[in-house]
């Protein structure tokens, strides 16, 4: 059944939309995947807050045209999956974990700031940390020098008196500002 002009305007305007916020879209064909296996995988996708859907290329390049992901039109073709996502590596890690139990998903392409992204893209992008399990190792970096000098500072209080303590107190003290400054600093340093 074919839509009428009011109809593909809506699903012009709802892609245009769902890219305009998204960080990521992949693409990929989903050609014999069962309809449990595709509720499964929308299942999965929701609960990831990434967005998957089916429409038509021809109204899907329309939607994107001039945009970040106008770099896969020529890759909009066949029975394709859009998954657009906020989170940058969301999309890409749920298509590709699901692609590994299930062979009839086969990723096509993807696009991240502007870059088309192979299926090796792809999976690199899907190994990627989550942006919280970054955030929880950065911290865990910084708290590193801290929890160390508070365990010497035990250990020493408990070996030695109370005087020679306080001087190894303000050297420790010295070391662990000068290493959580630098783990800040490597932190916020450009990746190149």
């Amino acid at each position: 059944m074919s839509l009428n002009r009011s109809e593909k305007e809506a699903v012009i305007s709802d892609v245009t939309s769902l890219a305009a916020k998204a960080q990521t879209l992949v693409l990929a064909e989903y050609r014999g995947i069962t309809v449990a296996d595709m509720t499964k995988l929308r299942n999965q996708a929701r609960s990831n807050g990434v967005t998957l859907s089916v429409f038509k290329n021809t109204l899907a390049r329309r939607a994107v045209a001039g945009g970040v992901f106008d770099v896969l039109s020529d890759q909009m073709t066949g029975p394709l999956i859009y998954g657009f996502s906020e989170d940058a590596v969301a999309a890409a890690k749920v298509v590709a974990e699901f692609a590994k139990t299930n062979d009839k998903l086969v990723i096509r392409a993807g696009a991240f700031g502007g870059k088309v992204l192979d299926v090796e893209g792809v999976k690199q992008l899907a190994s990627i940390p989550s942006k919280e399990v970054l955030l929880a190792q950065l911290l865990g970096l910084m708290l590193s020098p801290i929890s160390r000098t508070a365990r010497v500072l035990a250990a020493l209080s408990e070996k030695r008196g109370a005087g020679a303590v306080a001087e190894v107190e303000a050297v420790e003290a010295v070391e662990a500002v000068s290493e959580a400054t630098e783990a800040v600093a490597a932190a916020e340093a450009p990746a190149v």
